[in-house]
């Protein structure tokens, strides 16, 4: 059993910043260390299919979807066991739910987390 938590969203203005944060749990981490995960987040806004942000394997290789490049970053702490994802320069089409994912094989989603840029 696998279970990702996202955190972090919320409402911002047009140009500011956000951090999601997507924690993972579950007992197959005592057999598989996190750290042989690939980790990434996709979006979905309302009307439309869910589609790739980014991604870093589990050797740290970054991967952007090329409307987020230059202005976010992933990051991952395996320590303790969470993906992140730094928002800049947020724009009113990056308005999503936004979902954390994990995959050695098999994936797993988390459930989600709002963010509405607005002004």
């Amino acid at each position: 059993q696998v279970q990702l938590v996202e955190s972090g969203g919320g409402l911002v203005q047009p140009g500011g910043s956000l951090r999601l944060s997507c924690a993972a749990s579950g007992t197959i981490f005592r057999i598989y260390a996190i750290s042989l995960y690939g980790m990434s987040w996709y979006r979905q806004a309302p009307g439309k299919q869910r589609e790739f942000v980014a991604a870093i394997s589990s050797g740290g290789r970054t991967n952007y979807a090329d409307f987020v490049k230059g202005r976010f970053t992933i990051s991952r702490d395996n320590a303790k066991n969470t993906v992140s994802l730094q928002m800049n320069s947020l724009k009113a089409e990056d308005t999503a739910v936004y979902y954390c994912n994990i995959e050695r094989g098999t994936e797993y989603w988390g459930q989600g987390t709002q963010v509405t840029v607005s002004s």
